[in-house]
């Protein structure tokens, strides 16, 4: 007599990037191992490679790919598919900001939790009065694997940007970034000056994230900060 098979709830979230419905499912036991593995033993490529592989099996909706999904859409899915898993709440250990030392332990509630987009933020970036930036936003992998610095502006920098031009174009004429060779766009970025590439890189700077401000009182000098989680790594408990 075979062993019965155990029903598994979904559930349905609405993506940030595009406002798309997704239905997913909690992840299972052996994925969980999956994730606590590279967790504890992998790098971040590693991480990334097991989240993506985690996401790949629990999205149900077809269509979605989730190697293209942007950085703050994967994020927002991992975070909701794990409360679903594991529990609707996270405990972590604040670092005190008023005095840099202490740590006091505090619960935050996912379903809170809401990916942010700064103000005055856009996808078209005005290069001058004729040529107009349209970019999209990068995936995890691209993250990972450029290790971009703005700050530095290396090689790494301008070919995450330049994987992220999605278009330039004037009033009269477009140009596809997707009929453009890698090294043609870097060429393109190059001819930028600094003012110009300063404002690529606010959007960047300004692009959505997960993000939760969390109120944290320091036991030991009474005082009360506002505390700013960003990014899936702040998340972890």
């Amino acid at each position: 007599m075979p062993l019965p098979k155990i029903v598994t709830p979904t559930f349905e979230l609405t993506l940030p990037s595009n406002k798309k419905k997704v239905k997913y499912r909690p992840f299972l036991v052996k994925e969980e191992k999956i994730l606590i593995l590279a967790i504890e033993t992998g790098g971040m490529k590693e991480v990334t490679t097991a989240i993506k592989d985690v996401l790949k099996n629990c999205v149900l909706t077809r269509g979605i790919k989730i190697d293209e999904l942007p950085t703050f859409d994967i994020e927002y899915l991992f975070l909701n598919i794990r409360a679903r898993s594991i529990g609707e709440s996270i405990d972590l250990v604040i670092t005190c900001p008023d005095d840099g030392k202490t740590k006091v332990n505090t619960k935050i509630y996912i379903d809170e939790v809401k990916v942010k987009t700064s103000k005055g933020h856009t996808q078209d970036v005005k290069i001058d009065d004729t040529y107009t930036l349209r970019l999209k936003y990068p995936s995890l992998d691209q993250f990972v694997d450029e290790n971009f610095n703005f700050e530095k502006e290396t090689d790494n920098t301008f070919s995450l940007v330049a994987s992220c031009i999605e278009m330039i174009f004037s009033k009269e004429e477009a140009w596809e970034g997707k009929d453009s060779t890698h090294a043609e766009l870097v060429s393109f970025l190059e001819q930028l000056n600094s003012a110009q590439f300063k404002e690529i890189q606010k959007f960047f700077e300004t692009m959505p994230k997960l993000s939760h401000d969390i109120e944290v009182e320091n036991p030991e000098t009474k005082v009360k900060s506002t505390v700013t989680l960003e990014g899936l790594a702040s998340f972890f408990g």
